[in-house]
This record gives structure tokens, C-alpha cells and sequence, in this order.
């Protein structure tokens, strides 16, 4: 099984040069730590920073600098500082080519779910749905099952939803997988981690991918 970090580096080799990247809270912040040298990336948050780095170690951290999550952060030279109409306007006017999110539940229909547990106080809904909405290129990064070994992956979302069939990719601790024709398609498996056990914690329907094979982080 994969770690958060893990997560993080599987999906850094979707990175493309010269894409503008969203990343979310949760594990694809860390998607920033792990971007190829042969590569430039722009990665956006949207409470208003375009160029942020990699998480900074104790001599860099400024309390200033912070991502949506609230978490400090490193800016890169030529990073740039705006306001959120400024930073919606991008996320709105589809000039971000890739957004990595997190999320509780995901369906075989493509609809996310991770903003709200009723009956628990949230801050509120954040960009998620204004970036569901206007990206074209979504990946999810999240944990299979959940804390009770529960699938996250269902048939259909039981939390209220972000997104209606916006997902296309979705990386987890045990898998990759592509949401085509209603269906999870199994294209990549974690190291050690069998087929069989992958479909025992996917509630929703599976398939595996004729070419399907073993990750390489």
C-alpha cells in the first residue's frame, strides 16, 4: 500500500511542462514536493498564489506564505500574489490544466463528494465546486477505504456532492483508476497489492484494464 507521499509522487508523473496546476487540501499539496527536475510547473492555489513551491523546511517557513489548507508554504522567483476574484477568474475562465483534489467518496458515475459530513462543522465548501465545475482534467488523490476499512469508491455517493460526473482519474493508496462508461477500470495496482483484494474494497462496479499492471512510483 501506498503513503500519502506515495499518492503524491504516482500522481506528479501526470504533470506536463508548463502546466498551470491546482492542487487541493490534503494530499495533493504534496504533489508540490515531488515534481520532475526536467519539467516547470505553475502550481495555483486559490486563496491567491501562482508559483508555489515545495513545502519549506524550518529556516524557510514564513508565517505569511500559506496555501488554501493554511499551511506554509515556498513560492518560486517570479511567483505572483492576487486576489481571490483574481484567482477565480482563472480557475473560472478554464486556464488551469490540471486540478488534483482530494475527496471522501467518489462514484463509478464520476461524482465526487468532499466538502461536507452532515452533522459535522465545516468551514465552508472552499473552490472544490468551482473547480469541479470548470476543470476539464481532474485527478483525485485519496485513501480507498475509509478509518472502518469501508470502501470509498461506491456505486453511488452518500455524502452531499461537489461535482456530478466530473472525475476521470483517481489514485489511491491501493490503485489507479479510470472512471469510463459508469465503471471503475483498474489500470494500475500498488506494489504487493493483488487484483482480487483491490475489487474486495470497491464497493462500485470494477473492471480490470486489459493492460493493467503493477505501479512504478
Amino acid at each position: 500500500m501506498l503513503s500519502k507521499e506515495q499518492i503524491a509522487q504516482r500522481i506528479s508523473k501526470e504533470l506536463q511542462d508548463g502546466f498551470y496546476v491546482n492542487l487541493g487540501i490534503g494530499i495533493p499539496t504534496l504533489v508540490a514536493n515531488s515534481v520532475p527536475k526536467n519539467i516547470n510547473v505553475e502550481f495555483q492555489s486559490e486563496n491567491g498564489v501562482l508559483g508555489m513551491g515545495s513545502f519549506p523546511t524550518v529556516e524557510q517557513v514564513d508565517a505569511d506564505l500559506i496555501n488554501a489548507g493554511k499551511q506554509t508554504i515556498t513560492t518560486l522567483p517570479g511567483a505572483s500574489f492576487f486576489d481571490s476574484s483574481l484567482s477565480f477568474g482563472m480557475i473560472r475562465g478554464k486556464h488551469i490544466d490540471l486540478t488534483v483534489l482530494g475527496a471522501m467518496e467518489v462514484s463509478q458515475n464520476g461524482d465526487i463528494a468532499n466538502w461536507k459530513i452532515p452533522g459535522k462543522m465545516v468551514k465552508g465548501m472552499g473552490g472544490a465546486m468551482d473547480l469541479v465545475a470548470s476543470a476539464e482534467n481532474i485527478i483525485v488523490a485519496m485513501m480507498h477505504t475509509n478509518r472502518a476499512g469501508e470502501s470509498k469508491l461506491l456505486k453511488q455517493c452518500s455524502l452531499p456532492l461537489t461535482g456530478i460526473k466530473c472525475v476521470k482519474t483517481i489514485v489511491t493508496n491501493l490503485a489507479v483508476l479510470t472512471i469510463e462508461n459508469g465503471q471503475f477500470v483498474l489500470q494500475e495496482t500498488a506494489p504487493e497489492v493483488g487484483v482480487e483484494y483491490i475489487k474486495s474494497v470497491t464497493e462500485g462496479d470494477l473492471v480490470v484494464a486489459p493492460n493493467c499492471k503493477e505501479m512504478f512510483i
